[in-house]
């Protein structure tokens, strides 16, 4: 049986090797929650407590020598926290950015949904505005109805209909002016 040559190609990649991998939204949260943190007052206070318990240990204890450079253990300590805590709040930051924007267009989409609907009502109340215009109001109803009654009622007495009467005198003045 011959051989086999099992050589690696580097056009493929490796099967079944694992990689470091960090879910991003995970990660995330956590960084909102120790950007939250930092924030608080119960943080600054165990953080006065540790800088005056440290300062104390260095005053007191000098002669153990446990921090062999004074301060600079704990000048360490901060400038550590800061590398660490700077890039956490802007995560934070960066992740409120993202729910902000997707609110603002959230609030945008509803505001031109409300802006249609208004303008829509607005067409619609127009429309009903001159609908109400054509119609008949009580005024004209009544004036109308006495004028139709007026003519019945000379029609009945045996006068010619107001109409008439109108256009006769009209007509008596125009030929009293010539």
């Amino acid at each position: 049986m011959p051989e086999q040559h099992t050589s690696r190609r580097l056009d493929q990649p490796r099967l079944g090797r694992r990689r470091f991998e960090l879910d991003p939204d995970g990660f995330a949260r956590l960084s909102e929650r120790v950007a939250r943190y930092l924030g608080t007052g119960r943080f600054l206070a165990i953080q006065t407590v540790v800088v005056v318990v440290w300062i104390g240990l260095n005053l007191v204890a000098w002669r153990i020598r446990w921090d062999p450079y004074p301060f600079i253990l704990l000048n360490l300590a901060f400038s550590t926290q800061a590398a660490y805590s700077a890039p956490l709040i802007l995560l934070a930051q960066n992740r409120q950015d993202d729910r902000d924007r997707i609110a603002l267009e959230e609030d945008r989409r509803r505001a031109e949904r409300t802006k249609a609907d208004t303008e829509y009502l607005a067409r619609e109340l127009a429309a009903l505005r001159i609908a109400v215009g054509e119609l008949a109001t009580r005024d004209y109803l009544r004036g109308e109805l006495d004028r139709l009654t007026a003519t019945l009622q000379a029609a009945v007495d045996g006068q010619p209909p107001a109409r008439d009467r109108d256009r006769s005198r009209r007509a008596g003045r125009s030929a009293a002016v010539d």
